[in-house]
């Protein structure tokens, strides 16, 4: 997702490796040496650079895998019936065009800030810049709240549970979003850990589906006919597999997250582009061979049936597989998701407080463990009310995919702007018909003609809302008790997070 997913917290210097692996944090004042380092123009230590082409590679791949095919790929199925594989296809050529749009950017201005840095830079109105900003924000807890919706439904299928639609699968929701925001406040170093780690078990699931379909086209099983086969309801073809595409872009987002690591990245005008469209390119045949294995070993009416799609696909396929095990790698995966989405969306939030967008009791930080407690509160609460009152997965990540397709639509334009702004450094130059094709796409995907179901705009309309009123509230405070408010500059809001799945 493109701003700041990388949110500032008390000052740290950091120790990437693998772009995903644990980060030292060392406080002001501690032993570490920066006196021969390089400075920013505030006189503060630049972040260190030590991310090459396979660190970079590394990242892009981990943060787009994720929650989304693990979860959604029934759904799509129920859209477009055998062609399940198309509407994924579709969603990674949108991604791949924005992605252009992004690489320009990111090229031009190699800073850690993202969708809400380019925002400010090309039309400098500070609202827009802010509704960016909380779009992203909102578009992680509904993310994190998909996840969490998975992870319940994984949980009762691993441990036979029967617990249909209905309150367990809510409660064990909760539950597990709790322990989320636990672990969130224990603080980002002990959480970055097992990141890698996390990561590779969510490749390796999607793996063990593709091989489970390999094996079964070996063994004569399966009946691959299916993936050519159309079954979109009462919809026309081009509607089906674009109300479809809407739902299966949820799980191509996360590319966008690698802008933020641009500070720590070596020659990042260079490896970039390259880097960036291998990702995106080994991601979307992944997620292609992934729908086509699903939709061989099971049809797509039982496919759409439930929230654990690639369960039955590998039930189907390998029935001597331990099911348990992969139920277990399914809920690793969206778990990794869940954290990685509230440690930003809290980061965030605690970020635009303190640039006095958002009231200061959000900006508050625990004295002991040094995070922001009232942002880490408040992002919850929110995932709890959507677990509670939304809970389907369709609802919440269709949710997150229109609040990010709304951003990438801003993106894209923002592009075409800021082409009167010339920097001194050779970038990367993206053709001019693709932001423009990237903001159509984007913007007409974000649609109601895109057969996007109404309650995706009521959820997203809530969460806006409430960044709203919570702007207007500061604004009233600032004014009535006579505090000065700062500028709101984006690049205030980035600093070290850690780095993982965004969908």
């Amino acid at each position: 997702m493109a701003l700041a997913s990388r949110i500032s917290v008390p000052r740290r210097t950091i120790d990437a490796s693998a772009g995903v692996a644990a980060r030292h944090v060392t406080q002001e004042g501690s032993m570490a040496d920066t006196t021969t380092a390089e400075r920013t123009g505030d006189g503060q230590p630049t972040l260190k650079r030590v991310m090459g082409p396979g660190l970079l590679l590394l990242f892009i791949v981990g943060d787009v895998l994720g929650t989304g095919i693990y979860a959604l790929t029934g759904q799509v199925a129920a859209e477009v019936g055998g062609v399940v594989w198309l509407p994924f296809l579709v969603a990674f050529l949108v991604a791949l065009v924005t992605a252009f749009s992004y690489l320009e950017l990111v090229t031009k201005y190699p800073q850690a800030a993202g969708a809400a840095l380019y925002t400010h830079k090309a039309f400098g109105v500070h609202f827009l810049t802010f509704i960016v900003a909380f779009a992203v924000m909102s578009s992680g807890i509904t993310s994190a709240s998909t996840a969490a919706r998975a992870f319940s439904a994984n949980f009762a299928s691993v441990f036979e549970l029967d617990l249909g639609d209905g309150i367990g699968i809510t409660l064990i929701g909760l539950a597990f979003m709790t322990l989320v925001a636990l672990v969130n406040h224990r603080g980002v170093g002990e959480s970055v850990k097992a990141n890698v780690v996390l990561t590779c078990v969510e490749l390796t699931g999607l793996l063990i589906v593709i091989g489970v379909g390999v094996w079964a086209l070996g063994g004569g099983d399966g009946d691959f006919s299916r993936v050519t086969e159309f079954d979109t309801g009462d919809r026309s073809v081009v509607g089906g597999v674009i109300a479809a595409t809407g739902l299966a872009f949820f799980a191509m987002v996360g590319f966008e997250d690698s802008v933020n690591m641009a500070e720590e990245c070596k020659e990042p005008r260079r490896i970039f582009p390259r880097v960036l469209l291998a990702g995106l390119v080994a991601t979307g045949v992944i997620y292609v061979l992934v729908s086509i294995s699903a939709i061989a070993l099971v049809p797509a009416d039982r496919l759409s049936e439930g929230d654990t799609p690639l369960l039955q696909v590998v039930e189907a396929g390998a029935p001597g597989f331990p099911i348990g095990l992969f139920g277990v790698i399914t809920m690793f995966a969206v778990a990794n998701s869940a954290l990685i989405n509230m440690l930003m969306a809290s980061r965030l939030v605690y970020g635009l407080s303190r640039e006095r967008v958002l009231p200061p009791l959000l900006g508050r930080v625990s004295a002991r463990r040094r995070t922001p407690t009232t942002a880490i509160l408040f992002t919850t609460a929110l995932a709890f009310g959507l677990i509670t009152f939304v809970g389907a997965v369709p609802a919440l990540g269709g949710t997150t995919a229109l609040l990010l397709l709304l951003v990438f639509t801003v993106v894209n334009i923002a592009v075409l702007v800021l082409r009167r702004d010339h920097v001194d450094a050779d970038h990367f130059r993206t053709p001019t018909f693709l932001p423009v094709v990237g903001a159509l796409a984007c913007g007409y995907l974000a649609t109601p003609f895109a057969g996007r179901p109404a309650e995706q705009y009521r959820i997203a309309g809530i969460l806006l809302a409430i960044g709203v009123v919570l702007w207007l509230v500061t604004v009233l405070v600032n004014r009535r008790t006579g505090a000065q408010t700062p500028s709101f500059d984006p690049q205030n809001l980035s600093g070290d997070r850690p780095s993982g799945p965004r969908n």
